[in-house]
């Protein structure tokens, strides 16, 4: 079993963090919410018969409380953190790779969180499943996301 968990944990928890960043976490925030929801994840591991959208669907609920929640936890020293990324000081280098970041900034929330459960590889019928959203609806947000995709990056370019 922990065997069997490590390999899903290596394989998944890097793009979970994306998928997170994609719905508009900070790296912080995702990775944190990651961690945690890995956690749950090997807590249940022999009741989950889906553990890849158990995780993502995990994991966007509790972005959406930690969102609603907006509290400041003060502390003296930041702790040393432990990074999801191979090299922590190449933030800038991985963020400069995923030029769709400020595409989906700019979409509403919905739009935002379908989106991101696309480029996290799910279909429509597996999206609307996850969110207990009809497959038609998540259809619509993801073509207005497209739509609203396609017409913030004419604009860019036409700045350029």
């Amino acid at each position: 079993m922990d065997e069997e968990f490590s390999a899903f944990y290596r394989s998944t928890v890097r793009p979970l963090v994306g998928f997170l960043i994609h719905q508009g976490a900070a790296l912080p925030v995702a990775a944190d919410i990651a961690q945690d929801t890995m956690t749950k994840a090997y807590q249940r591991w022999t009741e989950l018969h889906d553990p890849r959208a158990w995780v993502h669907t995990v994991a966007s609920r509790a972005l959406v409380r930690t969102i609603a929640a907006v509290r400041e936890d003060l502390v003296e020293q930041v702790p040393e953190s432990t990074s999801l990324l191979a090299r922590p000081d190449a933030v800038a280098e991985w963020e400069g790779r995923y030029d769709v970041l400020p595409v989906l900034q700019s979409l509403p929330s919905r739009q935002r969180q379908v989106l991101a459960w696309t480029l996290a590889g799910y279909t429509p019928s597996d999206i609307a499943d996850q969110l207990g959203l009809s497959a038609e609806t998540v259809r619509g947000n993801l073509a207005k996301a497209r739509r609203a995709a396609v017409a913030y990056l004419k604009k860019r370019e036409e700045k350029q």
